[in-house]
């Protein structure tokens, strides 16, 4: 039997699609996930970044370095950006773009650029299988929001949704054997049936799935009393909003074409505060983006510091060719460096302070796996925990955080 290695760059659900080409593979080839020696390669490539877009490429000389004679597949954003990138490699044998994933193996005998027009319709033609603890649903692809930053809109089409029926059969599945699931897409707020948003009613459809479920990145237009009623009904949901910002200036959020102000994203994040103890509500911060003045990166410094977030994912602008902002002056890179370090101790501080407030409060962790001498796992709220004590892999249990440690909270299970 042929040995298949698939390999993953970039976001929950580019994870997702390669689970779900996993588990196509079954029964048909050996699977690995790990860079390993195998006879095939699958590579699902990210361009989200210009980093991520050359990590997709250097992945192809890791692969050499492990079995010169070996056949690769490519598939992904960075694929649907620009096949050719690829097809150098003498060891490639097909290039796909985003669409046709599910169908990859029918590719295996044929060779050169097959990327494709992406498809209008949800192609709902992946299930995953669980590889891991938490698992992955996808129930949205493409996004029709154009930010003046991103290429995603261009590589993965317009909007499109997954029927409901389908995600809850998955759901169903998956709940055998994971005891978290994400709900994931590219735009997950714009989830629709029959073509009016229906987030309230995707999550009341999984409110009796027995696992925890969590919801991947979010818009600030899905933030209504609608939802936040159904998600505070659940028993199962977990409090952990991550609510999309990019920037805390009201100008350069004009610029990147995003559809709020920092009032009406404050006053979301307040909606929230209301219904959930306590909530988790992390965020993305872009720094740097070309129209940003030293005066808005502080609006954006104070801003943060106002919302109060247990958490903050912040990175350099990159500039990707085809975008408006592709198109304007950038920032000399040290002055996005000397910013990213001003950011640093702030995000550090309110993560600590967030986290401090669980101290001596018994907490639901689900375990994730063993590093050096702890396991660790995540809260309901997504404070990554370090369990110093026997406990078991795959398993919700039950911990005292007794102090802060790492990125996290130091642990002693509770018999």
């Amino acid at each position: 039997m042929k040995k298949i290695c698939l390999l993953n760059l970039g976001c929950k659900v580019n994870q997702y699609e390669i689970d779900g080409i996993l588990n196509s593979l079954k029964g048909s080839y050996e699977t690995t996930t790990n860079l390993e020696y195998a006879d095939m390669y699958i590579v699902n490539t990210c361009a989200v970044t210009q980093e991520a877009e050359k990590k997709s490429r250097q992945i192809l000389a890791k692969i050499e370095k492990v079995n010169p004679e070996a056949k690769i597949y490519v598939c992904g954003c960075a694929s649907q950006n620009d096949p050719s990138q690829f097809l150098t490699k003498k060891q490639v044998q097909c290039v796909i773009g985003t669409y046709g994933k599910g169908k990859i193996k029918d590719n295996f005998d044929v060779a050169g650029n097959r990327v494709e027009k992406i498809s209008k319709e949800y192609e709902d033609d992946l299930m995953a299988t669980n590889v891991r603890t938490r698992g992955y649903i996808k129930v949205q692809d493409g996004c029709n929001n154009y930010c003046s930053y991103c290429l995603i809109p261009y590589l993965r089409g317009r909007s499109r949704s997954r029927p409901l029926e389908s995600i809850v059969k998955e759901a169903q599945i998956l709940a055998k054997s994971c005891k978290e699931l994400v709900i994931t897409g590219v735009n997950v707020s714009d989830y629709r049936i029959d073509g009016e948003l229906a987030m309230s009613k995707l999550m009341y459809a999984l409110k009796d799935i027995p696992a925890r479920i969590r919801l991947s990145s979010l818009e600030v237009n899905v933030i209504t009393e609608e939802l936040l009623k159904t998600l505070k009904a659940m028993p199962n949901f977990c409090p952990s909003f991550h609510l999309s910002l990019q920037s805390g200036s009201d100008k350069v959020l004009a610029h990147m074409n995003r559809h709020y102000t920092t009032k009406e994203y404050l006053n979301k994040v307040n909606l929230i505060r209301k219904y959930f103890d306590e909530p988790a509500i992390s965020t993305d911060i872009i720094v740097g983006y070309p129209t940003e003045t030293d005066k808005e990166f502080e609006n954006s410094l104070n801003f943060i510091k106002q919302v109060g977030f247990s958490n903050v994912h912040y990175f350099a602008y990159s500039s990707r060719k085809g975008t408006r902002a592709g198109d304007l002056p950038q920032i000399n890179g040290k002055i996005i460096a000397e910013r990213e370090a001003k950011l640093k101790p702030i995000v550090e501080e309110m993560r600590a302070t967030f986290q401090q407030k669980f101290l001596g409060t018994p907490l639901d962790v689900l375990v994730e796996e063993k590093k050096n001498d702890y396991f660790t796992g995540f809260s309901l709220r997504y404070t990554k925990c370090y369990i110093d004590g026997d406990v078991k892999l795959n398993e919700l249990v039950k911990v005292m955080p007794i102090s802060l440690y790492s990125n996290g909270l130091f642990c002693k299970p509770i018999k």
